[in-house]
This record gives C-alpha cells, structure tokens and sequence, in this order.
C-alpha cells in the first residue's frame, strides 16, 4: 500500500496544530496477553447483554426514532445508586467526552488549569484543543500530591484519582482542602478507576469517591467512567457528579455539540449495569484481589510496586531496565504500558489481568530474571 500524503491547505490553523491524544495500542497478536489499556478481565454484568437484545428483539423499530436526549432512565439510577437528585448527574458518550465538555464549560477563562506533571495525557490535549493554559504541577518524589503545591490563581484543577499511571490516592481530606482554598475555581476529579480503590487503614474518611464531598462544595465536579470497573469500555459511557448549576452547564455545552451522544443500546447496557450491584460489586473485589496477589509477586522478583488502589500497578525493575523488559514480554505476546518519559521512563504500567494473564506474565518475568542473573555470572 502506498503512504498516503496529507494536503494541510484546507486545514484550519486550529487543525494544523493539534497533537492528538495516543490511545493504548490494540495489538493483533495470536494468544495475546494485554495488559496495556486497563480494561477489566472480567465481562459485563449478564443483565447488560440481556437489556440490550431485549431493545433489539422487542423493540427494534424504536431505533429508528432518535434516544432520550438527557438519558433520564440511566441518570435517575445512578442517581438513586449514589443518594442525589437527578439533577446532580450527567453522562456522555465516554468520560473523555464529559472531560473535554469540561474543559469548555469551565476552563475557557483568563486564568489556567492546574493539573500534575504525570497524570492522565488526554489534559494537555485537551487543553491545547481549546487554546487554555495548563500550568503542570509536579509530583513529590514518590509521587503523591501536595495539595498546598496548588495555591495559586488558577480557573480550575483537575485530577485523577486514583492517578495515572501512578496508581495513587489522594485522600478525601486533601480534596476537601483544595475544594474549600479554591471556592471560585471548579475543582474536577476524574475517578475512572475510583470504583478499585480501598479505605487506607485508620482513615477517617467514611467514603473514597468525592462524590460524598459534592453536596459540600459547590465547586466540586467528579467524573468517572463505565470502561474499567463496569466492563463496558466498548460501549462509551461516563458521567460527571456536581452542584446542579455545573450540571446545566455541561447540559447547555453537550447540546451545542451533540444533543444526542447516548444510543438507546448504550442507555439500556449501562442502566442495567448501575442496576446490578452484587455483580459489580462481586467482580470490583476479585480485580482487587489479583492487584494484590499481582504485586506480592512482582515485588518477590525485586519490583518496586507503587501502592495501587486502581485496576493496575506501576511497577520498575529492579535495573530500572523498563523499556528493554517491555519490549521482551512483546515479543512473547504480553502487552504492557511504558511512558518514555521522564521521572516515569524507568515504570512499566500494567493492567490487572485474569489470574492466567497474571500467571503468564510472571512466568515471562522470571525467565528474563533468570537469563539475567546467568549473564551476571
């Protein structure tokens, strides 16, 4: 096939110069191993397949007339699911859509966006797409948050917590901190993998998701996702928590790009998701305990594992050696992240598999440990 050849002249100069956000790699590979993209081993609940052929089969000549536009059905049951009114709850097709809504709902102001230095890469993104500036906070030196390192003018925050590709949890009394400093700035949370995060011993703290803060600040904006601890990746769902006037604004800003970004299928699936709780639940807690067993083994072989409370680890060898370890499990067919970048060049990231996937992983790792420590002699 001959290399396609781009003709820029009809580009806007908005379209010249982004640099798009990089996906995680989705590799063809015969008994591929990925452990890339931090999606769930486990599938969906059964009752989201269910919902969905039901739509197919018993209403199918319902698709040719356009989805409920605001999602009611699906908002009002994570509503009830997290004790708010409807009016407190948003979705869009992904959390990285509700992200971007964010971004130009709340961030298009003279002052910029704080966020850390190593978080999720979609923000910069994000940032130059809308021509705001976004000022990166460092990381201390393992890589937590210093929520005083924050205290400066700024039009909003944003951070994942857990952190990525970290791992890390910011305590619920430093985002209350940062939620009362900032009081006229929106301090958005991004939770994609909040749902795999655990209560630290002798915390305070009664909840782990900032959702239990919204109704204390109206500041706060919590976003998360149904792609990790829901299994629906596929099907492009997430949601943002709020004070119901930050609630209206994303409303005003989706409807004046796409009054209708959630298909009947995709409102049905997730509905019938949020509606199973022992399910999510269920499969929540086996991730969990895999991450654990995952790290015991990994830190056996030398590893140095962040404490995780997401769906993955961050993880560096005991040589720091993590591109060269990335690029041997490939060739075997396991699939990992590593960010060549620095102060995280040295970290591989790697998703939380079934205990198989695990297994074979560890069993990679041992072999390159014993090939090296037969080199060494």
């Amino acid at each position: 096939m001959s290399e396609l050849k781009i003709d820029t002249r009809l580009w806007s100069s908005k379209a010249r110069n982004l640099s798009p956000y990089v996906p995680g790699e989705q590799p063809q590979h015969e008994n591929l191993c990925k452990l890339n993209t931090n999606e769930n081993p486990f599938p969906p609940s059964p009752k989201v397949g269910e919902a969905i052929a039901k739509v197919l089969q018993q209403q199918a000549d319902e698709l040719r007339l356009y989805p409920a536009p605001e999602s009611d059905e699906l908002r009002a049951a994570l509503a009830e699911l997290y004790n708010l009114d409807i009016n407190q709850v948003f979705v869009g097709n992904g959390s990285d859509e509700v992200l971007a809504l964010v971004f130009a709902s709340f961030f298009l102001k003279e002052r910029p966006v704080l966020a850390p230095d190593i978080s999720y890469s979609f923000y910069p993104v994000y940032a130059n797409t809308f021509g705001i500036e976004l000022v990166p906070i460092a990381l201390e030196e393992d890589f937590s948050i210093d929520p005083d390192a924050y205290r400066q003018p700024c039009s909003g925050i944003i951070i994942a917590n857990p952190n990525a590709p970290t791992g890390l949890l910011l305590p619920l009394a430093d985002i209350r901190k940062l939620a009362g400093e900032h009081s006229n700035s929106v301090i958005v949370i991004d939770e994609a993998y909040i749902d795999f995060a655990q209560k630290e011993e002798g915390s305070l703290d009664t909840e782990v998701s900032a959702v239990s803060l919204i109704n204390e600040f109206d500041n706060l904006l919590v976003t998360q996702t149904f792609s990790k601890s829901r299994s629906l990746a596929g099907l492009r769902v997430g949601m943002a928590f709020g004070n119901a006037s930050l609630i209206e604004a994303l409303t005003r800003m989706k409807n004046s790009f796409n009054s209708y970004p959630l298909d009947k299928l995709a409102q049905a699936g997730a509905t019938a998701s949020v509606l199973d709780v022992e399910y999510f639940t269920q499969t929540c807690q086996q991730v969990i305990d895999l991450r654990q067993a995952l790290t015991a083994e990994l830190t056996a072989l030398d590893y140095e594992v962040l404490p995780s409370h997401a769906n993955f680890v961050f993880a560096r060898p005991k040589d720091g050696e993590a591109s060269a370890v990335a690029s041997t499990l490939r060739e075997q067919g396991i699939i990992v992240r590593h960010f060549d970048k620095p102060r995280i060049n040295e970290y591989l990231r790697i998703t939380v598999g079934t205990a198989a996937q695990n297994q074979r992983l560890i069993d990679a790792l041992k072999v390159l440990q014993a090939e090296a420590e037969s080199v060494a002699e």
